[in-house]
């Protein structure tokens, strides 16, 4: 007799990814061409908008955000949100500085940054997931425990002195194309196959969209729900890597408002905060959205300030877009 629960159940959960391709194919057209209209506004009022060199550019001061806002995305679709993502890259980012001024290898430091990141997003996810508590509390309140931590291991001073060929590594390109560009391609590509192709992938949908269904049809909610938060962790560290290598140095400071360049990239991209819904590609024409625009804004030499107002204005346009999509589902 209780067949045709799970039965239903496990229909909910395994057609989420198709019924999210299907919908959100036309809401990635639409980031899309509002950033092309971006683009051809900015190309109008400066030349130097559109040439190559800019233009590389915008990707690569994306690049920081977007490594952050894949992560978030899982998140957000699996019905949560991660607001610790700041502090987690900054505790990664100290730690491995720390490492590479002390002498120890290129890998081991970047691996041991990037666990920490893991291990912080994990520690989220196990709060959430067996303590019952609300991902806003629960990461909000890491916030200040990993801010915390990471000020205590520096003493609040910064780690200067990255070794050269460190900084080297994420300073060539390929082809025309820095390496940090070319790192966000590759997490595209296996963000977009992990959430469309994977058991993994079909599970954050289903616990997002209806966690209820999902708990009956079997899937494992508490391990969806930490390796949501560990691939969080584990993004924000990447970024936290790639950020110290462009600067020659880790501040315990790193990752202020990152969360919110995040949460603002996931939902110009069409990610619903309600969870259930979300693309990687989305997000990330959603973070290119936001560089292009601070970009443009820079070129025009407008003051910060105004550009902080505007990134707010589009992350209320992006809401107002998502209800009313959802209202005529």
């Amino acid at each position: 007799m209780t067949t045709p629960p799970s039965s239903a159940g496990a229909q909910t959960a395994s057609e989420a990814p198709s019924r999210f391709r299907l919908r959100l194919t036309v809401r990635d057209l639409g980031t899309l061409i509002g950033l092309v209209v971006i683009c051809a506004v900015f190309a109008m009022l400066s030349d130097v908008f559109l040439t190559e060199r800019n233009l590389v550019n915008i990707l690569q001061q994306s690049s920081i955000n977007s490594c952050v806002a894949i992560g978030m995305t899982m998140v957000i679709i699996s019905g949560g949100i991660d607001l610790s993502v700041g502090p987690v890259a900054a505790c990664a980012a100290v730690l491995a500085a720390s490492l590479l001024v002390s002498g120890f290898p290129v890998l081991l430091s970047i691996c041991a940054g990037l666990a920490v990141g893991a291990i912080c997003g994990a520690f989220n996810g196990v709060l959430i997931a067996y303590a019952g508590l609300q991902p806003f509390i629960v990461t909000l309140g890491t916030l200040s425990i990993f801010r915390a931590l990471a000020l205590i291991y520096t003493g609040g001073n910064p780690i200067l002195g990255v070794p050269t060929e460190f900084r080297r590594l994420f300073a060539s390109e390929i082809w025309i194309f820095p390496v940090p560009v070319v790192v966000v391609a590759v997490l595209v590509v296996v963000g977009s196959v992990l959430l469309a192709r994977t058991p993994l992938g079909e599970y954050i949908f289903a616990v997002g969209g209806n966690e209820e269904a999902a708990r009956i049809s079997g899937v494992p909610i508490a391990r969806t729900k930490i390796a949501a938060y560990a691939m969080s962790g584990f993004l924000a560290a990447l970024a936290a890597i790639i950020l110290v290598a462009r600067l020659g140095a880790a501040e315990p400071t790193l990752g202020n408002l990152w969360e919110l360049e995040a949460i603002a990239a996931s939902a110009i991209g069409g990610a619903s905060l309600m969870g259930g819904k979300g693309s990687i590609v989305g997000t990330i024409l959603g973070a290119i959205v936001l560089g292009a625009m601070r970009n443009g804004l820079t070129l025009l030499n407008v003051q910060a300030f105004y550009q902080l107002l505007a990134t707010g204005v589009i992350i209320i346009l992006a809401m107002l877009i998502d209800r009313l999509t959802r209202g005529r589902e």
